[in-house]
């Protein structure tokens, strides 16, 4: 981890490392300089804030509650796109405020799809994403569940019964409907932003990271409407399509994590987010 802060910092300075990730850094970055006229930049702050709370999560400990979940996602998942709008280059607090709901949708929902793959280990070198997994696979590792601790313990879900017992475990269903309807609240409130954005008014829902994101951000001096600043930055948001298909597809599983369809390629993803985009609905 400390490896990536200092190529943050040596491409944020112009001085990359020799390394093809440090060397496209710097140039973007020096690309939105040229492009704001020197008003903008690519935050340090929000490229530690991810590298900070991947380091937090290297060995996979539990959450303590969803609200600490989500502000894992938030970390990460939203951060990552605050950073991609300021690629644009695009300064909005109506853009990050979509941002924010969607990345910690997406993020929390990356946390549900990987828990079948971190309960129950995929043998070395076993990279594929279609092929099975569960109890008794031959040469199964032991491994960990990461669902918020709070939420386990309403719903009566013990760590050790889900990794004896998988899917069968009592209230693990109940538990992962819990986490998924946080997420899928998430991308509703995005929805319902969208609407009243398109419609003239203001996004009717107070961003709760203001005040931290003014922090990395100049909002200022922007002549653009909300409406523009959405349609200039849809694209950031497309990552709500494929978040929305696989909560929806748990659902028809009955919130059994464990299911198998729950880990093949869903076909329908491109036209989806073909007409998604066309109509910029999320």
């Amino acid at each position: 981890m400390q490896f990536w802060r200092d190529v943050v910092t040596s491409s944020l300075a112009g001085t990359p490392k020799k390394e093809p990730v440090a060397i496209l850094l710097a140039q973007a970055a020096q690309t939105v300089f040229e492009q704001t006229k020197g008003r903008g930049n690519l935050s340090k702050a929000w490229f530690f804030r991810v590298i900070t709370e991947r380091e937090k999560h290297l060995g996979n400990p539990p959450y303590p509650t969803l609200d600490s979940l989500e502000r894992y996602a938030e970390n990460t998942y939203s951060t990552l796109l605050y950073l991609i709008l300021s690629a644009l280059p695009l300064s909005s607090i109506t853009a990050d405020h979509l941002a924010s709901h969607i990345g910690k949708a997406t993020g929390v929902t990356a946390v549900l799809r990987g828990l079948p793959l971190l309960a129950f280990p995929p043998p070395p070198n076993h990279h594929s994403n279609q092929e099975g997994f569960g109890i008794g696979t031959p040469g199964r590792r032991q491994g960990v569940v990461t669902l918020p601790l709070d939420i386990m313990a309403f719903s009566g879900v013990k760590e050790e019964e889900i990794l004896r017992q998988g899917s069968d475990a009592p209230g693990l269903r109940d538990a992962v409907f819990a986490v998924a309807t946080r997420a899928n609240d998430h991308l509703i409130t995005a929805r319902e932003m969208l609407k009243n954005i398109k419609a003239g008014g203001d996004a009717g829902h107070e961003f709760e990271h203001e005040e931290q994101n003014l922090e990395s951000r100049d909002y200022s001096n922007r002549g653009e409407s909300a409406v523009q600043d959405v349609e200039k930055a849809f694209g950031v948001f497309m990552p709500a399509i494929s978040t929305q298909m696989w909560l929806d597809a748990l659902q028809k599983a009955d919130f059994d994590v464990f299911d198998q369809s729950l880990r093949r390629t869903d076909w329908r993803l491109p036209w989806k987010a073909y007409w998604a985009f066309q109509r910029r609905k999320i």
